[in-house]
């Protein structure tokens, strides 16, 4: 990671180019002939209802504050990464940042991202959990480098008419289906043309590290000397492992679906080709939008361990950048934003779940239409992802783990070969960047 630019003089100088600059800029307009303070606000807000959310709250916030005016920029999911790279070592960043805890952590080991200990309102602090406030903090003196807002459990979306038919325990949050028990309900669900899941994994690692908490597995491990290390355990084979049994073993799994999106598997799940998919909590939108008239669908719970419902998240964040002249303002706009009652706004503007406890106890997230009792329901299970928070995390991602899984996945590589690649590459991959 390139060392950080420091350009706030630079800005400074060149106010009347802040536009063009992307540096936050005081000008007058204000009440009384006082400067406007002026904020970037970059969100990757990309629903109609999660951005009509988003831009609505900005306006509610410009319209109350005419002395510190916020600008939306529209960012996209999709190349967020190198365009604040890019953005921060030009010293055009945005001030108020949107991303995802697994994101910020080269960002904010290579200081481009503001400490917000001294920023944030106690209320804010002690409304979300501990455990998502460790997914966005960092570095030995237990920085926090962004506020996690959003979250989205990974669940079964399950075609009614074809699980009733089935005969099979149907299960619910509070008594999940083991993955054994998964596997023989994937079984009995497949037909005539018809597979009892589909796997969409075009990005394998997210699904199986988050998944593989139910089961026990964490792969990534602090050593006595607090460095990461990656080790495989019995818990660590069992998602794998029941994945590729599906595929394999049972045929109740279609190897056509392996590289594809969840996007992808709606049509076949429309049709009857797929009686359940596993996807993120949020694709309930474009089912609402997409399914044909009359087709019942519903939510379940994924399956679980011996520990119960657990499985890792990444929540999404709002972040300062540490170049920022105006942090202060930013924090008080942020804070704001994540109001229980604007939190819960953008939570169905997005549909997912909020962290905040205040938030997540709206009646509006807790009824049964379209999901939301059961999503609610397994937030108590929702962990921080095993490995975000590592350095070197994404270049092993990259690099070692999506290959290595899509050949595991594809058969073209047994389990002890996974194994050895995860573990033996990746150390390799993580040691450069714990010297």
């Amino acid at each position: 990671m390139p060392a950080r630019r420091r350009l706030g003089p630079a800005c400074a100088a060149l106010a009347l180019l802040a536009g063009l600059l992307g540096c936050s800029a005081g000008e007058g307009g204000g009440r009384g002939g006082a400067a406007v303070v002026r904020l970037r606000f970059q969100s990757l807000a990309w629903q109609k209802e999660s951005v009509d959310a988003t831009r609505a709250l900005v306006s509610e916030w410009n319209a109350a504050h005419p002395a510190v005016r916020v600008e939306y920029v529209q960012g996209s999911w999709s190349s967020v990464h190198d365009q604040l790279l890019t953005s921060f070592e030009g010293g055009e960043a945005p001030d108020v940042i949107h991303d995802a805890s697994d994101d910020l952590a080269d960002f904010a080991h290579g200081g481009y991202l503001a400490d917000l200990r001294p920023l944030l309102s106690d209320r804010l602090r002690a409304d979300i959990p501990a455990a998502s406030w460790q997914t966005t903090t960092f570095g030995a003196d237990g920085g926090v480098y962004g506020v996690p807002f959003l979250q989205e459990p990974r669940v079964l979306i399950a075609n009614s008419a074809l699980l009733r038919a089935s005969g099979v325990r149907v299960p619910t949050p509070e008594a999940p289906w083991s993955w054994e028990e998964f596997r023989a309900a994937a079984r009995r669900l497949t037909g005539e043309g018809r597979y009892g899941v589909a796997w969409p994994l075009k990005d394998p690692v997210s699904a199986t590290l988050n998944l593989g908490l139910s089961a026990g597995g964490r792969l990534f491990h602090r050593g006595p000397d607090g460095k990461a290390v990656i080790r495989w355990t019995e818990g660590d084979a069992v998602v794998p492992a029941t994945i590729r049994a599906t595929l394999d073993t049972d045929r109740s799994a279609s190897r056509a679906t392996l590289g594809m999106g969840g996007s992808d598997t709606l049509p076949g799940f429309f049709g009857g080709k797929y009686a359940m998919v596993p996807l993120g909590f949020a694709y309930r939108q474009q089912i609402v939008r997409q399914a044909p008239a009359g087709f019942a669908w519903e939510v379940l719970p994924p399956p679980a361990g011996p520990g119960g419902p657990a499985q890792g998240v990444s929540p999404q964040t709002l972040s300062i950048a540490r170049d920022s002249p105006y942090k202060k303002e930013a924090a008080a706009f942020v804070d704001f934003l994540l109001s229980p009652a604007n939190t819960v706004r953008l939570a169905r503007g997005d549909w997912m779940l909020p962290t905040g406890t205040q938030a997540l106890a709206d009646p509006a997230l807790h009824t049964p239409d379209l999901g939301w009792a059961t999503g609610a329901a397994l937030a108590a299970g929702l962990r921080p992802a095993p490995a975000p928070s590592v350095r070197g995390y994404p270049e092993w991602k990259d690099k070692v783990a999506t290959p290595a899984l899509q050949e595991y996945y594809s058969g073209a590589i047994g389990l002890a070969e996974l194994e050895e690649r995860l573990v033996e590459d990746g150390n390799r991959v993580l040691a450069r960047y714990q010297r």
